[in-house]
């Protein structure tokens, strides 16, 4: 009791993250990506909805699903990652989802630039829309590409691991054909 002190401290103190969006399920390169997954889906979906007029609409809708759509399920996982969520549905689950959602994202979002690239009335607003979606469908890309590295790379390890006494033949020893007589 003395100096005023009269409870001593019963919880320790909570760890304090680096940044706001800070993930530990997340390297950093894979978090900025996703990070740009976001931002990128986010203008192209607003340069899309701010063109006023279109002669030929159907790849400015198609445009306008996709668009919508990637920054929906990228939110969506990114909110996954950085919360509790990620572990009730769990590491191998989580993974899956989100390997099987950037493959479709990413092949949906080049189809939809592409044709709305083709179909557009080359104002400057649906430039812009035109030039996010494929910013942004370089984004999913590369974070496609990242994890398929990122599994190659898993799975070596985990053979390193199931054996580690397999070793091939050794460089100092002869060859059949060549042991001495």
């Amino acid at each position: 009791m003395e100096n005023g002190a009269v409870y001593e401290q019963t919880t320790e103190p909570r760890a304090v993250r680096a940044g706001l969006f800070c993930s530990p399920h997340l390297s950093r390169l894979r978090l900025a990506l996703k990070a740009l997954q976001l931002l990128f889906s986010f203008v192209a979906f607003t340069c899309e909805e701010i063109v006023e007029s279109c002669t030929s609409c159907g790849g400015l809708y198609f445009f306008e699903f996709v668009s919508c759509s990637a920054l929906l399920l990228s939110l969506l996982l990114l909110a996954v990652y950085c919360t509790t969520l990620y572990e009730k549905f769990g590491d191998d689950n989580i993974r899956k989802a989100d390997l099987v959602t950037t493959a479709i994202v990413s092949c949906f979002f080049i189809l939809a630039s592409v044709v709305f690239a083709a179909t557009n009335d080359k104002s400057s607003v649906e430039t812009l829309a035109i030039v996010f979606g494929f910013l942004a469908s370089l984004a999913f890309l590369g974070d496609l590409i990242y994890m398929f590295i990122e599994r190659r790379k898993e799975k070596e390890a985990n053979k390193k691991k199931e054996n580690p006494n397999r070793q091939g033949p050794s460089e100092h020893q002869p060859l059949k054909n060549e042991e001495k007589v």
